[in-house]
């Protein structure tokens, strides 16, 4: 008998009534809390939206899908170019939003917004084009009576799951183009970040747009839920995560595209300009707080420049100001998303230097927040977690090579392949490198450019991803079923040489017809071994 049951013959207590406060407390939604991480302070609260709510948005998006579909690329390329003047009208305030969710830094913030808006306009305009019929050539003389078609029709609900580092960029990677497609969209941001995209959302709301488009918020019950009920899944996070959504659409048999961890290589060669590698590479491993997918976050620097390089990439990330801005512009580097990934952070940079590294500048945390310093490590190697793990922070640890080999060798010795940097004085040597990396993309003497070329793909290879977004017509292609249609441009049979019943004579016709469209030499003209057989010759 426990303490909590009644003695052996007591009289039982009816239970107690319950209020009706606490009775609507019960009801009510499960709410999270979103907090600025460079302070601590609650910035805003969502509901955490349960599988039959995400099932019921999903319904409603598919009532309106049809008749957004049917208005055409055109038609969608007015109601898309007026949410882009809905960006540029709010940017301050959005900038607002994604400041008080994520601690970046002013300048930062308003990239979110200018991003959205220049990738919506590109695919606004273009989509007419992208999206219309192919005409591909036949591959044969044979096949030339018939006019081919490639269509395109858009999946009709797409499901996009969206990381916190860029809470209004990232949506915008994906939710746009598929919107331009044709799709209907129901995006779900991350937990940590979910204020910027329901911006968004109020954006399409405010134009007056067909409801088309929905944000749901929550955890990992509500991303599950939009696995479950999307006909086509694109996700942008840990490749752990990853996995188990390429499990679930395969089990639903959807498509899916999965953008996954990196941690990218860069290479700095002897005959590199020094300075720019170095102001480069201090970039492309701090922006962000170094919280990009593609971020540097290895770098292999040939000796006879090494000592030179490593002086100035230290002087250059050392003078970067750190902390939480207003509207004003005072710092470069601020926060990190969560606590979570200051400790990611720290045990990286603990577990580094206890195997020898050696730490140059920052190593601790910032002393606000979730903040960690800008970190710059050397005496590195591939034992450490620093180099063979994502981080997804503010450290750049440094290896000194012998040469190019050795420098592609390290580069490509990771189970990660999303993007790189090659940094070197000679373009032509650049490119060759850049061919033997496996990276999805790499840029020759600058960072993330990659990242604001639309008529490039952008996706990982190994453990980095599935498929890729963007890639000019790709971009939008990828929201929908292609469909192969053929047309008669010739009067038609009332049979082709090769219907039942058989015929020997037409179908032995039919056969070399074939052979003399698609072999070579001789061949072509060969009498096939068919000739022999004994059948109906009529």
């Amino acid at each position: 008998m426990t303490n909590t049951e009644p003695a052996p013959g007591a009289a039982k207590k009816a239970p107690a009534r319950k209020t009706t406060a606490q009775q609507a407390a019960e009801q009510a939604p499960a709410v999270i809390e979103v907090r600025n991480p460079g302070t601590g302070a609650v910035v805003g609260t969502v509901p955490e939206m349960s599988a039959d709510d995400v099932a019921a948005k999903v319904r409603e998006l598919r009532l309106f899908q049809p008749e957004w579909e049917a208005i055409g690329p055109n038609g969608r390329k007015e109601w898309l170019l007026k949410l882009q003047d809905w960006l540029i009208d709010n940017t301050d305030t959005i900038a607002d939003v994604v400041q008080s969710e994520t601690g970046k830094p002013r300048v930062d913030s308003l990239i979110d917004p200018a991003f959205a808006t220049d990738l919506l306009g590109y695919y606004a305009r273009r989509a007419a084009k992208f999206l219309a019929d192919d005409h591909p050539s036949p591959h044969s003389p044979l096949a030339r009576v018939k006019k081919l078609t490639t269509a395109y029709k858009p999946y009709p609900v797409v499901g996009v799951i969206t990381p916190w580092n860029f809470p209004l960029a990232m949506p915008a990677l994906d939710v746009f183009p598929a919107l331009a497609a044709g799709a209907a969209v129901i995006l779900k941001p991350s937990e940590v970040t979910p204020l910027s995209a329901l911006e968004m959302a109020r954006g399409w709301a405010e134009i007056g747009a067909p409801p088309v488009f929905a944000v749901v918020t929550g955890a990992a019950a509500t991303g599950a839920a939009v696995i479950e009920n999307a006909d086509y899944v694109q996700f942008t996070g840990s490749t752990a995560t990853g996995r188990k959504i390429a499990v679930a659409c395969a089990e639903r048999m959807v498509p899916y595209s999965l953008e996954l961890g990196g941690k990218d290589p860069a290479i700095v060669l002897a005959d590199a300009d020094v300075d720019r590698a170095a102001h480069g590479i201090a970039f492309g491993g701090m922006f962000n707080s170094g919280q990009v997918c593609i971020s540097v976050e290895r770098v292999y620097v040939e000796a006879p420049v090494y000592d030179e390089f490593v002086a100035k990439l230290t002087a250059n990330v050392k003078a970067l100001r750190q902390g939480i801005d207003g509207r004003e512009s005072k710092h470069e580097v601020g926060a990190l998303a969560n606590e979570n990934q200051t400790t990611i952070v720290q045990r990286h940079v603990d577990e580094a230097v206890a195997a020898g590294a050696k730490v140059l500048t920052g190593g601790k945390r910032a002393g606000f927040g979730t903040a960690f310093e800008p970190t710059v490590l050397v005496d590195v190697d591939h034992t450490m977690s620093c180099v063979t793990e994502e981080t997804f922070g503010p450290t750049l640890p440094v290896m000194k090579v012998a040469d190019e080999a050795e420098a592609v060798r390290l580069a490509n010795d990771s189970i990660y392949g999303l993007s790189a940097t090659v940094w070197t004085g000679d373009k032509e040597r650049g490119e060759r490198i850049a061919r033997q990396l496996n990276a999805g993309a790499v840029n020759i003497n600058d960072v993330f450019v990659n990242l604001f070329s639309f008529a490039l793909p952008m996706g990982g290879w190994g453990q980095s991803g599935v498929g890729a977004r963007w890639g000019g017509a790709n971009g939008v292609r990828k929201y929908c079923r292609q469909q192969a249609i053929t047309t008669p441009l010739l009067p038609t049979q009332e049979k082709e040489l090769f219907w039942f019943p058989y015929k020997m004579p037409k179908l032995l016709f039919a056969v070399a017809a074939m052979r003399a469209a698609g072999a070579r030499g001789l061949r072509r003209i060969d009498l096939p071994a068919v000739l022999k057989l004994k059948g109906d010759n009529k």
